[in-house]
């Protein structure tokens, strides 16, 4: 199988440390801003942004995880069915700024069905979107990232592979490799 390093852990950590000072820049004192990690790999970007940002700024900001499995509309066409993951949002968003967290933005379904998970917790004022990665001309909805980390073309046939140390790998990773 044929593997392409796109960003390696040295650049990943630039690439959040940048989008925490955006973030700051952007969101001030984080008062009437919450963050939402999309299930199931968002989690993970997201937890790394909330320590930087107290880390730079010392503030903590509200954050939660989404699951919007059930919000998909590609759920029921599946010959297996999806396993949910957890949602943990122990916070309204009503009224709130929104920044939604992934690691990879590709076909745009996962975002769509997030809005309308998010839905659940309040009417936003704002929603904004974070990724690592934005798989360039492969969208099926018009959804586009505020904040990106890497645009890369990619062909149908290759998958963007993000490795986590904290998921057992050597080092933090994005690869690009061919679908077997």
């Amino acid at each position: 199988m044929q593997k392409r390093l796109v960003l390696d852990q040295q650049q990943i950590a630039i690439i959040l440390k940048r989008f925490c000072h955006q973030l700051i820049e952007n969101h001030d004192d984080f008062e009437n801003t919450v963050f939402l990690g999309l299930q199931p790999r968002g989690p993970i970007v997201l937890d790394k942004i909330v320590s930087t940002i107290q880390e730079i700024s010392g503030q903590k900001v509200p954050y939660g995880y989404l699951d919007a499995t059930f919000h998909r509309d590609d759920f029921r066409r599946r010959d297996l069915p999806l396993k949910a993951n957890e949602t943990k949002v122990n916070f309204l968003i009503e009224g709130k700024k929104v920044i939604l967290i992934d690691d990879v933005l590709y076909k745009g379904r996962s975002v769509r069905a997030a809005l309308d998970a998010m839905i659940a917790f309040g009417r936003p004022q704002k929603v904004e979107l974070m990724v690592l990665i934005d798989r360039k001309y492969t969208r099926d909805y018009p959804i586009m990232p505020d904040y990106h980390g890497l645009k890369v073309n990619t062909l149908e046939s290759q998958y963007v592979s993000v490795e986590w140390a904290e998921n057992g790998f050597e080092k933090d990773a994005i690869w690009i490799t061919e679908k077997a």
